[in-house]
Parts: structure tokens; sequence; C-alpha cells
């Protein structure tokens, strides 16, 4: 397995290097976002993981340049504990998941591992609905769906366990960061445009989503027959 490391504080990129080697993870390092960009352009890693304060250029301009470039290699940024703003916008941005520093090399590299578990299945089908997870592109019944990097993660959540029932807090905290509002509403207005996006497509039926509210609880996707 083959890692991206951009980070510039030598203390973190030598734990992380050492952490992972010893997980027989094949590690390279570099530590500004000029560098990072580079490298992640022209190599091939499985996942990049890439902190947000860097000198050159910082992580988040580099995840943007990265998917505007359709680059899709799982990326976990690493944050400072009070940086709420830049890890929502990371994940708009299309980052895959995030790490508060401190954190354990454990749980880094069992997050690699879920990432590269879940990336080897690019496509994902439920019913009418198939998402493509390296293009980043939602289908309806063979119709794309226009939706923003938010709304394609939240399908993607309750797609992956079709049939389950994830409670507001559950979406908010997988879909939208560990540190979100808990009173907020924005679960649901996500919905509801999606909803209406796939209900804007000609010959789907209307009040007939795939995503069910589920009274006092939350939301599930619909389970294929």
């Amino acid at each position: 397995m083959n890692i991206l490391l951009v980070e510039d504080e030598r203390r973190i990129a030598d734990f992380v290097c050492e952490g992972l080697a010893a997980r027989d993870m094949r590690v390279e390092h570099v530590d500004n976002g000029h560098a990072g960009l580079e490298r992640a352009t022209r190599g091939t890693f499985d996942v990049i993981v890439l902190d947000i304060m860097l000198p050159g250029r910082d992580g988040l301009s580099v995840l943007a340049d990265l998917r505007k470039n359709g680059n899709a290699t799982p990326v976990i940024l690493l944050t400072a504990r009070n940086e709420l703003g830049d890890r929502l916008r990371g994940l708009d941005l299309g980052a895959d998941d995030y790490l508060a520093k401190p954190f354990y090399v454990e749980e880094l590299a069992a997050r690699i591992h879920a990432l590269v578990r879940r990336d080897h299945q690019s496509a994902l089908q439920v019913g009418d609905i198939r998402l493509d997870r390296v293009r980043r592109e939602a289908l309806c019944h063979g119709q794309a769906i226009e939706l923003t990097t938010r709304e394609f993660n939240l399908l993607e959540y309750l797609m992956r366990s079709a049939g389950e029932v994830f409670t507001r807090s559950q979406i908010l905290e997988h879909v939208w960061g560990y540190d979100f509002d808990p009173s907020t509403n924005v679960v649901d207005v996500c919905v509801k445009r999606i909803r209406a996006k796939m209900e804007d497509l000609p010959g789907v039926d209307k009040g007939n989503s795939p995503i069910e509210a589920v009274r006092g609880s939350g939301y599930r996707f619909r389970a294929a027959p």
C-alpha cells in the first residue's frame, strides 16, 4: 500500500512514517503544499494524508486542485481540533475523512485501511440509483443527478447500508464532521434537496424517494426488493 504524507511538522511526520511502515505501508513524505500537489499529481498512491496548515500552499488548496483535475485518490485531512470551519470546507472540497491532532497512528492506519477497502468498490448501486465513486457521478434510472459534494457523500453514506436507519446525529458525524452542531437542520435540508433533484428527472415517480424518513429516528435508504 502506497501512502503520500504531506506534513511539515517533523515530529508528526517521523512518527507517522515509522508507524505506517511498521504496518507494511510504503510512505513517501513531503513537507510543503507545492511538493505535495506535484507528487500527488504525478505519483500513484492508495491514500493521501494531507495536513491543512502547510508552507507554500495550504492543504485545502492542494485538495481543491486535485479534485478539480479529476484526481479521486482518497484524502485524509490532518487538522487542529479548533479548525472546524476548515474541516467542513475540506469535506465540501472532496476530502474522504479527517483526523484531528493529536492522534494515534493506530487510528490513522485503521482509517487508511477503511478508505482503501471502500475505494476498491468504485461503483455502488441500490435499486435504480447508481453511484460512481471514481467519477463522483450519481445516476437515477440512467440519468445524471447533479449533486454537490456534500449531497453525494450523504447519499453514499445511506446507500452503503441500505435498509439501516441512521439518526441525524450519526449522519452529521460521518458526513459533516464530529463537532457539527447536532441541533441544526442541515441533514433535513440536504435530504430535501437530493429528493427534489431526483424527482425533477423525467420518468421518476414523484413522492417515491428511496430516501425514507423514519419518524422519531432519522433516515434510511430503501433496500432493493
